[in-house]
Formats: C-alpha cells, structure tokens, sequence
C-alpha cells in the first residue's frame, strides 16, 4: 500500500482544506479520475487520481485542512487483497495470524497421537500476514468488508466517598467533606460524549461539563446536550440526570449563551489576512462624493446600433481608466521592502465579488481595450466564474486598482478596505431617487454616492481628490472627455 500526498498546488499555497471527497475506501479507480474537491486560499481545485487501483485509506475528513506533502489518500493495486492471504483460492478460511490460536485449549493438551493429522498444516506454505487499518479487524469472507470493533468508553470507579464512609464509620460533616471533593474531582473529569454530541454542544453553546449525561457510564448522549440548551430541569428528565444542565435542578441555574463557531479556513482565511495586513500595514484615507447621474443612466438605457447595453457599472469602470492615466498614482503600488512607488503601466481592472466561500477580487481581462457592452458582458462573466469558484490564481492576483459596487446591497456608501499591492479602491454606492438641484430648480434626480479609499504612502489628499473627482465628472457628463 502506498499513499498519495497532497501535491503542491502553486502559488505558493502551503495548505488545502478537503471540500468533498469524489471516492470511498474500496473503490477502484482508474487514472486521472477525481479522488476529492479541494479548497485553497486562490479557488477550489479537483485532484485527479495519480494511478490506478484500489482506495485503502482516506486519510482526512471532509473540512479537514492538511498541510501540502501530508498523507492524503491510500492506495494499494487490484487483487492485493485476495493476495494478502485473506482468502485462499479454494474459498477456506484465511488461516490465523500470527499470536492468534488455531484451536481451543482442550485441543492444545490433546494426545500427541493426533500430532499425525496436523502435520500437512505444518509443511504448507506460512501464510502471508492480512493488513488491516488501525481499528478494524481482518476482512470478514465472503463481505469483502472489514470488522469494525465496537467502541466503548473506559469507566473508573467512583472515587467520591471512602471505604470508611460506605460502611457508616465516619460522621455526618466527613460525609459532606467526602460529597464535596467527589463534585470537584467529578467536575475535573473530561465529558464522556461522543464527537458528533460535541459538535452539536458547540453549535448550541453547551458547556459538557454541566451536563449530565444519561447514557452507559454517564456518557452524554445528543438529547442531554439539546435539553439542557433549552433549558430543561432535573424534574423534566426524572430525578435531574436526563440532560439537565448541572445546579439547574435547584432553580439556581441560567441558560448558557447560544453561539456557532465557524472554523475560518480557505478563502476566508486568506481574506481576514490580506484585510489584516491591508489595514495595519497601509496608511489609509478616503474621500467622498454625490453626483447625479440621470442623463448617464438614460443614455446608458438605450441600446447601441446593434442593439448592445452597457451597465452602469460597466460606465464607471470606463471612466476609471482616463482618470487613471491623469493621476497615475492611482494606478501603482507602495513596495515596502524597496522603499519605491511602483506605477503600473496598464490598468488592470479588479471587480470585487462576494460569493458563499467569500470576498474575491476577479481581474477583468483588456478592460482597456474594451467597450461599455463587451465590458458589461466581461463583468457578468467573469463574476459568475468567481461565484462557481472556478477563477485561475492568475485572475485573483492580477489586478492593480479595485472596483466594488456595494450599491447592490441597497447601501448609499462605504469605506473599502484596500487590496493588498494596490494604492486605490473605489466603492459604488446604490442609485437613489431623491430631490436635487438642477439647472437652478429642484427635481428629482437620480444620485450616486462615490468613496475612494486610498494609500497615503502614494497619493496625497489633491491627488485622490483629482482622481475621484476626473471619475466623476465624466459619469455625470460623458461629453467632458471630448474636451480632455
């Protein structure tokens, strides 16, 4: 049997949380068949089989995070089963492994004239030892299964009380003494519950120790930890030991605080990083602006000659990309370790996009040399591949100025948080319907709310100022970059 380890999967990833497993231990699979979904830091990745043959051994679980070059699958050939000796060709019994006996003891203190008829056992061939995994037993004939062994929970005596105190030689306060100690040594003992009950304790924000089990041995079965969840007393389990939370028998117990703990691993680990890193290790400042956007929006409403719409947030990334080349501090880069301002030649648009497994920044591909409905059809795209978590790394790392439209969550505004490597970050606010002057009146007109978070180690305040307000002129009268 050998084991097939996690690969390095590039870009530096030194880890992989297991997202869904494709094969089960016995099945056979062939090469470059899937074994298991994988989620890293960048996207989710299928990992191919390396080789034919059989599944011995999965070696995590589903949600597991391993380290690259960790022990991730067991395989063995076809046929190394029925080769090990587990079950002979003519369909016997395996013959005993080493340590386990052949017969019972009256068979072993037999006479020595029966030495004769066990003599062909003792000249044939010494069987092979059958591999097991750890916990099983060897594989039962004909099931092809393993014998699993029961589990069971070590018990130890109760300790509470001495043998003096059993038999009535000590006084009623040494009796009290003796309760007290076994409560404190009881309270000290680990929780004897079963993994899936502890999960459930931690979902519900159930302490173990303050509940009483009412399985075998005190064991803490799922309805204990539910009941004493809810609230439940000594009396609604009879005589206080059916999952009631410890002390609630006596009226003096209170609630424990409900609360889910969500292991942070993958995108999101990644994300509280960059974000950590982002905020104390970059100086950052924003600057705001409303502007109306009504003749935009009407324009952007009626389809081209051949029928093509831009969206508005097409329209704003259009805009980005002049204002750019007038401040290009927009577009750069502050390089710690260099001491330099590195500006970018081309813009690289990056669109934020929120998915279940998180926040993920997706490159737009030659936004420059696109126009506003190839764009639009870009955006939607590439942020439908981002959402199925099928983006290459390239398409997360590959952009220099970040665009994230929070508009769509209803929301006038925010201060975005910069992404790592980049010295801008502008934020779409929602389009609103409200009173506003207009050509010396008041109408209404439909406004948007524009915030630039910028790096104060590249831009200074005239300059982020310059930059929104280039993006901003040019969304509420387009016909201005015919005068630049």
């Amino acid at each position: 049997m050998s084991d097939f380890k996690l690969p390095d999967l590039g870009e530096g990833l030194t880890e992989a949380t297991i997202v869904a497993w494709q094969v089960a231990v016995g099945d056979e699979v062939t090469l470059n068949q899937a074994l298991v979904e994988v989620e890293t830091a960048k996207a989710l990745v299928e990992l191919p089989s390396p080789r034919s043959g059989r599944i011995s051994a999965l070696h995590a679980a589903e949600g597991e995070t391993l380290a690259v070059g960790s022990p991730l699958i067991g395989f063995e050939e076809v046929g190394a089963v029925a080769s090990a000796g587990g079950v002979p060709a003519d369909g016997s019994p395996a013959a005993s492994s080493a340590g386990t006996p052949a017969a019972d003891d009256s068979t072993a203190d037999a006479p020595t004239a029966d030495a004769p008829a066990a003599a062909p056992v003792m000249k044939s061939a010494a069987p092979q030892r059958q591999q097991v995994l750890v916990g099983y037993g060897p594989v039962l004939p004909g099931t092809g299964r393993p014998r699993r062994r029961p589990r069971s929970f070590v018990t130890e005596p109760y300790v509470g009380r001495s043998a003096e105190a059993a038999v009535g030689e000590i006084s009623a306060g040494e009796v009290s003494a003796g309760e007290s100690t076994a409560r404190e040594t009881s309270a000290r003992e680990t929780p004897r519950a079963m993994p899936p009950v502890r999960r459930r304790a931690r979902d519900l924000g159930v302490d173990l120790a303050a509940v009483h089990g009412s399985g075998p041995a005190g064991r803490i079965l799922r309805a204990d930890v539910e009941a004493c969840a809810q609230g439940a007393t000594g009396a609604h389990g009879g005589a206080g030991t059916s999952g009631a939370c410890r002390g609630a028998s006596t009226g003096t117990g209170t609630n424990t605080r409900a609360s889910t703990r969500v292991p942070v691993t993958g995108l999101r680990r990644e994300t509280a990083r960059a974000m950590t890193d982002s905020a104390f290790t970059a100086p950052q400042a924003s600057v705001h602006t409303t502007i109306d956007v009504t003749d935009t929006l009407d324009r952007l409403r009626r389809p081209g000659r051949d029928g093509s719409k831009a969206s508005f947030l097409a329209a704003v990334c259009r805009a980005i990309l002049p204002a750019a080349a007038r401040t290009p501090s927009a577009n750069a880069r502050y390089d710690t370790e260099a001491g330099e301002i590195e500006h970018f030649a081309r813009v690289a648009l990056g669109i934020a996009v929120a998915t279940e497994r998180g926040l993920v920044v997706a490159t737009v591909p030659d936004a420059e040399e696109a126009d506003g409905a190839t764009l639009t059809e870009q955006i939607a795209a590439i942020a439908a591949t981002a959402r199925e978590g099928r983006l290459t790394p390239a398409e997360l790392t590959g952009s220099t100025l970040t665009v994230t439209n929070v508009g769509v969550f209803g929301v006038d505004g925010g201060v975005p948080i910069l992404n790592p490597g980049q010295s801008t970050i502008l934020a779409i606010g929602t389009l609103r319907t409200q009173p506003w002057e207009h050509r010396g009146a008041i109408a209404l007109r439909t406004v948007v709310t524009l915030t630039l978070s910028f790096d104060h180690r590249v831009l200074d305040g005239a300059e982020a100022s310059r930059f929104l307000m280039d993006v901003a002129d040019v969304l509420s009268d387009p016909a201005i970059l015919l005068t630049r």
